[in-house]
């Protein structure tokens, strides 16, 4: 019987919800708290998951004793702030992605959760599934041989009010952060989470500001390179190919994959489907909570470093554009 972890829930938004789901599936962990601005949406989210404890302030939960991991499901643009908080009073944190608006915000976050040696980590959820973590089996046992070259787009039509979160430049909105960052993140993994060479892209502004279709060539060399798209305009093709001298991995649907398919000369493709249990966050969750009973401080799926180095990148394409969010001025 694994011990189990405690967890407090911050923000009340879709994403939260979500994870709040994929918890009950999730081996070992009980969802002890909920905080949300205010008391009533924290006891309307308590009550709509069986939270037994809510709490009008995120300040409010940290005191909480009990709780052993924090999730940060607000805007990234309160990322920081929040995690800073729940460093200081010694919560292990699992930030939802981009853990960061900018590089310089996230090294400041990895710097304190090292000094207050709590655990710390970018939710990427999508790493820990099933299918990515067979596609990383392949790729590890070099079944498709030299791998030279990823593709991904991750686009969905969001049909939402300007002020929504997602076209709010306030909010850090736009197609790069909220929906690049998954095929930049799959593409820094199938090339060994380093820095690239050289980087460029390009985008489409929307009316209230921010990127709302974006595009990226990631270079690592040689002979290494991504090619991502993402968008909140369009419902793209959102999968993922992973090409190599000697076949390739294509991962449908890959942000939400519940398959793996291999493609190797001369023989028929392979369609990989395991099993697959609850909505996909719970995968995650049970890799942090094993991360805490270990008393490790970071993920090996998805390290802090690596997670900076996706960030960096995030800001180079935005260098490129010459966007910069009202906070970065």
């Amino acid at each position: 019987m694994k011990k189990i972890i405690n967890w407090g829930l911050a923000g009340t938004g879709g994403i939260t919800n979500a994870f709040a789901r994929g918890l009950k599936a999730a081996e070992g962990a009980a969802v002890l708290a909920a905080a949300s601005r205010s008391k009533e949406n924290a006891e309307r989210f308590a009550a709509e998951h069986g939270v037994p404890r809510a709490y009008a302030s995120f300040e409010a939960m940290l005191d909480d004793r009990d709780i052993d991991v924090i999730y940060l499901g607000v805007p990234h643009t309160a990322h920081r702030e929040l995690a800073l908080k729940a460093f200081a009073a010694g919560k292990a944190v699992l930030c939802e992605k981009p853990a960061a608006l900018n590089a310089a915000e996230l090294t400041e976050m990895i710097q304190a959760a090292r000094k207050r040696k709590v655990f710390f980590m970018e939710a990427m959820w999508s790493r820990f599934v099933p299918p990515v973590r067979k596609a990383r089996e392949w790729l590890a046992d070099g079944l498709i041989g030299d791998v030279r070259m990823a593709q991904g787009n991750f686009g969905f039509r969001a049909n939402l009010p300007p002020e929504h979160r997602l076209f709010n430049i306030n909010l850090g909105g736009g197609a790069l952060l909220d929906a690049g960052v998954y095929p930049i993140s799959f593409a820094s993994m199938v090339f060994g989470g380093r820095r690239p060479r050289t980087i460029s892209g390009a985008m489409t502004k929307g009316d209230t500001g921010v990127d709302e279709e974006a595009a990226a060539i990631i270079y690592w060399g040689p002979r290494r390179m991504a090619l991502v798209s993402a968008s909140l305009s369009l419902a793209t093709v959102s999968d993922m190919w992973i090409y190599g001298t000697e076949g390739h991995i294509h991962l449908p649907s890959f942000v939400f994959c519940r398959s793996a398919n291999l493609q190797l000369p001369g023989r028929p493709p392979h369609h990989w489907e395991g099993d697959f249990r609850g909505n996909g966050y719970n995968y995650e969750a049970e890799a942090v909570m094993d991360c805490l009973r270990e008393g490790r401080l970071e993920s090996e799926v998805m390290p802090l470093e690596e997670s900076l180095v996706i960030a960096e990148i995030m800001d180079e394409i935005r260098r490129h554009w010459g966007f910069k969010y009202p906070q970065e001025s």
